[in-house]
């Protein structure tokens, strides 16, 4: 049993395996060795006084060694907590400890093209399609031996977790994705968005050209592109400079703006993916349901969310289910809103 009286406390909580990777094909079988409402403003943002995490650690794992935090017991029930862009390890800075407290292990990778997370070779395609991304995880957990872990993520990490849950699903014990049912469907992003909704996704469009790709290839471009989104996409969320700067460093990467460009080229359907990875895209194209345990967050605030009622994607998920909106929080979750998202885990562990 985990105790969870620690994380009561903190938070105020009251209390079909498809394609299972022993079946991936040779090639991938190495790779995988409600309405808005303002509501009060969180403190301010600061690094300063939080413990933060440890030391990282690393592991070989697919075609990549991925640099990652943990946090808490070594045999306790496992979360994995995946990121987005323009983010880090760091989202979850303020999450890991409330989890780690409540008895939970708790792993956080920096994404490919971040951080300390590297490819081991050279000839390796920087990719960034969804499948490709997702099968980092569940080669991450092969390497720890974590046979099931609760996934969750905000922006490219519920987009991940996702996937990992509809094509594995006998990986995940329960699911918490931000903005719910992200997988991608290339061939409706043909589709325009109403243009108020096409414009919050400007730099999407600015990575299809090479002057995009130029400016994330350009340090001081790249850190001002970045810190813009962050305004646009946590309209309200007061963090300082070092808050952000810490984060920033992780786009120092020597692969950050070609896994970025690629990721987002890749969606719009201008840039193709690699061969090996048909069979999932293929899979995805249908949408296939989510049927573990799920619970989605929708925070009021977040620029990407059309709605906040979940109604558009309720019914691909057909496990267990609750949803939820988070009031006066923006995109970036689980920095602006660590106890609801801490407590979001524990309640999806038990649904």
């Amino acid at each position: 049993m985990i105790d969870r009286r620690t994380l009561t406390t903190a938070i105020g909580i009251g209390a079909a395996a498809a394609l299972p990777v022993g079946a991936l094909p040779a090639a991938a079988a190495t790779e995988a060795a409600a309405a808005p409402q303002a509501g009060p403003r969180r403190a301010p943002a600061t690094p300063g006084g939080r413990p933060g995490f440890g030391a990282l650690k690393q592991v070989r794992a697919g075609v990549l060694d991925i640099g990652y935090a943990e946090a808490g017991p070594a045999h306790g029930p496992v979360v994995v907590c995946l990121h987005g862009w323009p983010y880090d390890i760091h989202s979850f800075a303020d999450v890991a400890p409330l989890l780690a407290d409540a008895g939970y292990r708790v792993i956080v990778p920096y994404l490919r093209g971040h951080g300390t997370t590297a490819f081991l070779s050279a000839q390796t395609v920087r990719n960034a399609q969804q499948s490709a991304v997702a099968l980092d995880v569940i080669a991450l957990m092969d390497a720890l031996k974590i046979p099931e872990a609760v996934l969750a993520g905000f922006d490219w990490g519920s987009r991940t977790a996702a996937v990992v849950a509809a094509l594995w699903p006998g990986r995940v014990k329960a699911l918490v994705p931000v903005g719910g049912y992200l997988v991608t469907q290339v061939a409706a992003q043909k589709d325009p968005l109403p243009p108020r909704a096409e414009r919050t996704w400007w730099y999407q469009y600015y990575f299809a050209t090479e002057r995009g790709r130029t400016a994330m290839e350009t340090r001081r471009n790249r850190h001002d592109l970045c810190r813009l989104v962050w305004e646009e996409a946590s309209p309200t969320w007061e963090f300082d400079d070092s808050t952000f700067e810490r984060t920033a460093a992780a786009f120092d990467h020597p692969d950050h703006a070609a896994i970025v460009v690629h990721n987002y080229r890749w969606r719009l359907g201008l840039a193709d993916g690699e061969r090996r990875y048909d069979r999932y895209e293929r899979l995805l194209a249908t949408r296939p349901p989510v049927t573990v345990p799920s619970l989605t967050l929708a925070p009021a605030l977040d620029p990407f969310l059309p709605t906040t009622d979940g109604s558009a994607y309720r019914h691909l998920f057909t496990g267990p289910y609750e949803h939820r909106v988070l009031p006066g929080v923006g995109h970036n979750t689980p920095q602006e809103a660590p106890q609801e998202f801490a407590r979001a885990v524990l309640d999806a562990d038990r649904l």
